[in-house]
C-alpha cells in the first residue's frame, strides 16, 4: 500500500501575459510521503507557489494530475473541491492574512464555518488549536495586539484547526525576525511529528529549510534533486 499523501503525475502548468505564454510547470513529478516534512526551494519563478497552489486546489494544472490524500483533484467539481480542501488542507501564509477586526479565537474560528461542526465543535477545535500553538492567553487579542510571531502562531492554529492532513506554508518566516521565525519552525516541525502532518513549505530562508526532513528542488519548472536532512 503506497504511503505517498501528495503525487505529482506529469503536472504542467501555464499562464498568459501580455499575449505570452509562461511555462510555470513542465511535466513535473514528484511524490511526496504521509507525515513528513518537506521544504520546497527554488529562485523566484521557478513554480513554488504555483505547485503549492496545484497541491492545495486552489488552482488546476493544464495537464497532468495531482492525488492529495487519495482524492484526484482533476475529478473534483468546484463544490467538492471546497469541501474537500476545507477538510483536508491547511494553509500559511508569510503575511498571516488574519482578519484584524476579530480576535484571535474568531479568526481561528472562523473557516470552521465551511465543516460539517457544530457550534460547541468549532469552539472546542478553536481553542485546542489554539492551546496547541501556545497562544491560549492570547485568544481573545486582535492580531494588532499580537507581535508578528504570535500573529503566525495565530495563523497556523487556524490552518490546523479542522485537523487538515496536509498543511501548505508559503514563506512562514519571511516577515519574521530569527528569534520568531525559528519559534514557528519549532512548531511545525512538532506538528510533524507529534500529530503526523504532512506539511510542505516554499521558503528561500536556508535555517528554515535545514528543518524539514526533505528539501526539495524546483528550477524552471522542473523537478531538481531531492535532499534528506539527516539531524532533522
Amino acid at each position: 500500500m503506497s504511503n505517498s499523501m501528495i503525487i505529482c503525475k506529469d503536472v504542467s502548468k501555464s499562464y498568459q501575459r501580455g499575449g505570452e505564454t509562461l511555462s510555470v510547470l513542465d511535466h513535473l513529478d514528484l511524490e511526496m510521503e504521509a507525515g513528513r516534512f518537506y521544504a520546497l526551494m527554488g529562485p523566484s519563478g521557478s513554480g513554488k507557489t504555483t505547485l503549492l497552489n496545484l497541491i492545495g486546489g486552489l488552482d488546476r494544472p493544464d495537464s497532468g494530475e495531482v492525488t492529495v490524500a487519495g482524492a484526484p483533484l482533476s475529478k473534483l467539481g468546484s463544490g467538492p473541491l471546497a469541501s474537500w480542501r476545507a477538510a483536508n488542507v491547511g494553509f500559511v501564509f508569510q503575511g498571516f492574512n488574519l482578519i484584524p477586526v476579530l480576535s484571535a479565537f474568531e479568526n481561528v474560528r472562523l473557516p470552521l464555518t465551511l465543516t460539517p461542526l457544530s457550534k460547541a465543535e468549532r469552539k472546542k477545535h478553536a481553542e485546542l488549536a489554539l492551546s496547541i500553538v501556545g497562544m491560549s492567553d492570547r485568544m481573545d487579542h486582535r492580531p494588532s495586539q499580537l507581535s508578528g510571531g504570535q500573529e503566525q502562531r495565530v495563523a497556523i492554529a487556524r490552518a490546523i484547526a479542522s485537523d487538515p492532513k496536509v498543511l501548505l506554508c508559503d514563506e512562514p518566516t519571511g516577515d519574521l525576525d530569527r528569534e520568531s521565525a525559528d519559534q514557528v519552525m519549532d512548531l511545525l516541525v512538532r506538528l510533524g511529528k507529534e500529530f503526523g502532518k504532512t506539511i510542505l513549505m516554499v521558503t528561500h530562508d536556508p535555517a528554515a529549510a535545514a528543518r524539514a526532513e526533505r528539501i526539495v528542488h524546483l528550477d524552471k519548472g522542473k523537478l531538481g534533486h531531492i535532499e534528506s536532512n539527516v539531524g532533522a
